[in-house]
């Protein structure tokens, strides 16, 4: 299979990493640009355990592609993100990369909500799931109405969401990043050794 460079033609099916439990064959197997983001993960890691993984990654028709991968080694939930820059704001075929380090105290909440269906036969299905970390960090703020803006800025702390369907990622990724989702909950709130 060839990988196109970032400025490829992308396929509009991406291969499934849910079969593949470590994050090196997982992020080959479905990221575009793999060497990339292990690179820049492996500079944060630094031979830390790896817990746990989500990926993620879409085509948005504006900016190309849009990649993610987030792992959590106990301590500290480190993400990655790729994305394509959008034309005029740099040369074709450029994009960006960025990482981002959160300590896992500084999750106050994890959810995890499942969309359920039953089958003719009265099984049920998990069709999607969507799982979100409230964290201590403030996304916006601002302060009380004034005479020039009249409606207060809202304040809300920070969040890091994630969501798979049956048509976005499948069953596998689904329960993939169910599992995420409980390992997180399971450290948040512990002490810190």
């Amino acid at each position: 299979m060839t990988r196109p460079s970032f400025g490829g033609e992308i396929p509009a099916v991406f291969p499934d990493w849910s079969p593949y439990q470590d994050l090196e064959s997982a992020a080959r197997a479905y990221l575009r640009d793999p060497e990339i983001a292990l690179e820049a993960l492996s500079g944060v890691l630094r031979g830390a355990s790896v817990l746990g993984f989500t990926l993620e990654r879409f085509v948005n028709e504006v900016n190309g592609v849009w990649q993610e991968v987030v792992v959590c080694d106990g301590t500290r939930l480190v993400l990655w993100h790729g994305e394509d820059v959008p034309p005029g704001d740099g040369p074709p075929g450029s994009m960006t990369s960025s990482v981002r380090v959160v300590a896992l105290s500084a999750v106050t909440e994890v959810g995890c909500r499942q969309r359920l269906t039953r089958t003719a036969t009265g099984a049920v299905r998990v069709d999607s799931i969507d799982v979100y970390l409230l964290l201590t960090s403030l996304d916006e703020a601002g302060g009380p109405a004034t005479e020039e803006a009249t409606t207060p800025t809202t304040m809300r702390h920070d969040a890091l969401r994630f969501g798979k369907t049956l048509d976005d990622g499948g069953a596998g990724q689904i329960s993939r990043l169910e599992e995420f989702a409980r390992l997180v909950s399971s450290l948040v709130g512990r002490p810190m050794i």
